[in-house]
């Protein structure tokens, strides 16, 4: 894991003896939640998720908490990150959303008037995964694609709110992979000639970490930069500044949709470098790394196909 700086504070869930252990992160290490919200407060927080209930209360709880943190509630040793937020409410992914990438993908010259964004959906439990050894093969794909993402989280209910309004419904960020099998996306047997089930909402394919940072954590989060590479290849380098649709856009068409809720997570698509664009898909055993300046870098390995629940 690449040793970002933090910005005063992130939060992180790692794994503990008897389960995950939600933790608030600052350059001094990793500290136990609970008992550090507890000391200014804050009662048993158990998960990092309880705290999107009220996020404004939280990140006061969590300002107050800072000058206080105790060396008894410190980690020590390097834990196992697991994803930060166990569970989201609902992972909405913008698919086509980057300029580079839809050139790439053999759409060049496109303008915005001529898109729609549209989303798709990953299971909020089976699908979100944390770092290590955690994303497995999909059964029977012969084409596993890494996708790096910029995921919001959101931090007060949206609906219906306009670009201007949507930033303000942001509670912060982490680094998202869309790991998808494109093989099983394609169903040009059906009358849609997709399965975005199939290909994109496969178990263990949304890690997210190493950690949730606040909003103001990325200065400019409509210019961030976003590398992933495998086994130490680069394979994507951008920014978020090739957006065809900003995050403020897709905070608002999603709450058109449907009610954004606290503790829900928008993907906001990839740049270009995907192993589509090259045939060049991965295969077990293959280290993948995903970078996004101003939160960290997320690091996973690819395991054998899943086969059995459990």
């Amino acid at each position: 894991m690449t040793n970002t700086p933090l910005h005063t504070w992130a939060l992180a869930t790692i794994a503990g003896d008897s389960g995950p252990v939600a933790c608030l992160e600052t350059d001094a290490g990793l500290f136990r939640l609970a008992p550090s919200l507890a000391r200014v407060g804050g009662g048993e927080v158990s998960k990092v998720i309880d705290l999107f209930d009220d996020w404004d209360a939280s990140r006061g709880l969590i300002e107050a908490a800072l000058p206080q943190l105790s060396a008894a509630d410190k980690v020590s040793g390097t834990p196992t990150r697991l994803s930060p937020l166990m569970y989201p409410g609902k992972v909405l992914c913008a698919g086509a959303n980057y300029y580079r990438h839809m050139a790439e993908m053999g759409f060049p010259g496109i303008t915005k008037d001529s898109q729609r964004l549209f989303f798709f959906f990953k299971p909020s439990r089976n699908a979100v995964v944390g770092e290590g050894e955690t994303v497995h093969m999909p059964i029977g794909t012969e084409a596993f694609d890494w996708e790096i993402e910029l995921a919001i989280v959101i931090g007060k209910a949206a609906r219906n709110v306009s670009p201007e309004e949507a930033l303000a419904h942001i509670a912060g960020y982490t680094v998202a992979v869309d790991f998808c099998a494109r093989d099983l996306n394609k169903a040009p047997e059906t009358f849609y000639k997709l399965d975005w089930v199939a290909g994109k909402a496969q178990e263990s394919c949304c890690p997210l970490g190493p950690r949730f940072v606040p909003a103001e954590a990325l200065e400019n989060a409509q210019d961030a930069r976003l590398r992933l590479s495998v086994n130490g290849e680069a394979k994507q380098d951008d920014s978020t500044a090739d957006m065809i649709f900003s995050i403020a856009e897709q905070i608002s068409t999603a709450s058109k949709i449907m009610t954004l809720d606290p503790g829900d997570v928008l993907l906001t698509g990839t740049p270009a470098g995907v192993g589509a664009a090259t045939q060049s898909f991965l295969s077990v055993g293959d280290r993948v790394e995903a970078t996004i300046d101003g939160i960290g870098t997320l690091s996973t390995t690819i395991q054998p196909a899943k086969t059995r629940a459990g």
